[in-house]
């Protein structure tokens, strides 16, 4: 099928889907199409339609004696960033506070509260006993649920919605989706035409980008550094894949790039005199600074130089101050590396905290959160990266994710002689205890982190869509650090998930 005739038959298809979501005689007919949008990823088509469909619901009185349906509605509505109460769920528990017992039999209902309680806050500790219930519950059942309902009933157990890939997800759901009981047929097929669309789009960048990669890699000559552009794009398309940020998807790989390169300079290869070189040379930011480099990291430091200069050249002059961000973060991010270089040097342990501070911004995350920014649209206000740049409350929470799921990937695979003290061997040190003590502990923070996360939504409602994109960078690291692996680093587990999103196509 030719692309045009992709293009006219998926214009078709839209316009059908908007009819569908017209012609909904009720809000929960609504908010289950929306929630089928969303697993079929295809909801970016419709948001001027959702955003309505969710206000409206917000803002009037909602009755339904269904408990799927209450906590569909809460769930959508906490991840576009409304207000909810979880007392919503207070008219399905007996005198004592308890489930009813006729709910905790029911795991479509189970599997709908569960997922909608991982969008808790801090203090929120119902939601917190209902993750333990409906858990427990759902273990027992799994092995008696039929298709579809016992995959997404695994895929939950091992990774809630809330915290799964869009783009995973629809590889999933598309073959699940012609079994449940209310599908709509022009809507599966919308959604395979988009995937197919999308990919070619996709596999082109993926093209362009390894280009780049080849030439860099070729100019610069660190051959000490981790080839991982394949890996690099998946980071940046995991914050965004959709067609109109192109520009901003392959600034953000480039930016991952550099990341990855810098991090194996300071971490892998380089004494440290040269890191304080290379670190005094990126606080100056000035072609000048190259005299006070040895002569391997001339190159680089000059390449560094001229890709942002690329970015800038990339955006329309009204946008190119966004730059001046992604530098900031870079100089954030480079003096953090010196200070991790010095503490292995010198064999210092530090205290855990410190560690946690400086290895957080080390994770590269903060300035990935930045980056993210630069190429794209209306979204990337000033308030947006001055917000980003500041590395509060959800950067920071991506940060806290990305580094500890980092070191408890580290710590299973065994330490190596590169490797600075991890937050793991930080915390067994000051605290005298076992690792699996430390495990617990630190596992505890990332609930945390998430809990800040889902919070951040609220607090920030004029800088939302940045902040969702900040969340999808949060997710991607349950993907990266899925079962304590490092996915970036050994990346051979990943070539199956690669061929399904950006070269075999969706079969019709």
């Amino acid at each position: 099928m030719s692309e045009e005739c992709m293009r006219d038959r998926s214009s078709q298809l839209k316009e059908k889907v908007v009819g569908v979501l017209e012609a909904c005689s009720n809000i929960v007919e609504k908010l289950n199409l929306v929630d089928t949008l969303q697993h079929l990823s295809i909801d970016h088509h419709f948001n001027e339609q959702i955003v309505s469909t969710l206000r409206s619901t917000h803002a009037s009185e909602f009755n339904s004696s269904s408990l799927h349906d209450v906590a569909l509605r809460f769930r959508l509505l906490r991840q576009h960033g409304f207000r909810v109460s979880p007392d919503v769920f207070n008219k399905f528990k007996d005198e004592d506070g308890v489930f009813k017992v006729d709910i905790s039999n029911d795991p479509r209902e189970l599997l709908s509260l569960y997922n909608a309680a991982y969008l808790l806050t801090h203090g929120e500790t119902e939601l917190e006993e209902i993750i333990l219930l409906a858990r427990q519950h759902l273990e027992s059942m799994k092995s008696d649920l039929q298709h579809p309902l016992a995959e997404q009933v695994k895929r939950a157990l091992h990774l809630p919605l809330p915290r799964t890939l869009k783009r995973l997800e629809v590889l999933h759901y598309m073959s699940e989706y012609k079994d449940e009981p209310m599908h709509n047929s022009s809507i599966l097929e919308l959604a395979k035409l988009d995937f197919n669309l999308l990919q070619r789009l996709h596999l082109k960048e993926l093209k362009d980008l390894s280009r780049w990669w080849e030439d860099i890699s070729r100019e610069v000559g660190l051959t000490y550094s981790r080839d991982r552009i394949v890996e690099c794009y998946l980071w940046s398309y995991m914050a965004y894949y959709e067609q109109e940020y192109t520009r901003a998807r392959m600034i953000l790989a480039k930016i991952i790039a550099i990341m990855a390169m810098t991090d194996d300079t300071y971490d892998v290869h380089a004494t440290l005199m040269e890191c304080k070189q290379l670190n005094e040379a990126i606080q100056r930011w000035e072609e000048s600074a190259i005299s006070l480099l040895p002569e391997y990291l001339q190159k680089f430091y000059l390449k560094l130089i001229s890709t942002f200069k690329e970015f800038e050249d990339e955006l329309k002059p009204e946008e190119k101050y966004r730059v001046s961000f992604s530098t900031k973060a870079f100089q954030i991010l480079s003096s953090n590396h010196l200070q991790e270089a010095e503490w292995f040097h010198k064999n210092h342990k530090p205290r855990f905290n410190d560690q946690v501070k400086v290895s957080s911004i080390c994770s590269g995350a903060p300035w990935a959160c930045v980056g993210l920014l630069v190429g794209m649209g209306e979204t990337a206000t000033k308030e947006a990266l001055e917000w980003a740049l500041g590395c509060t409350d959800a950067v920071r929470a991506c940060a806290v994710v990305t580094r500890f799921m980092n070191d408890l990937a580290a710590f299973k695979q065994g330490k190596n002689k590169y490797d600075v003290h991890s937050s793991v061997e930080c915390y067994i040190s000051e605290h005298g205890v076992a690792s699996d003590v430390a495990f617990a502990k630190i596992g505890s923070m990332i609930e945390d982190a998430w809990k800040t996360t889902n919070q951040a939504r609220f607090e920030h409602p004029e800088l939302l869509p940045a902040i969702q994109r900040v969340v999808n960078i949060t997710t991607s690291m349950m993907f990266w650090y899925d079962d304590h692996k490092d996915a970036f680093t050994y990346s051979n587990g990943l070539e199956g998930t690669i061929r399904r999103l950006f070269v075999d196509p969706i079969p019709f």
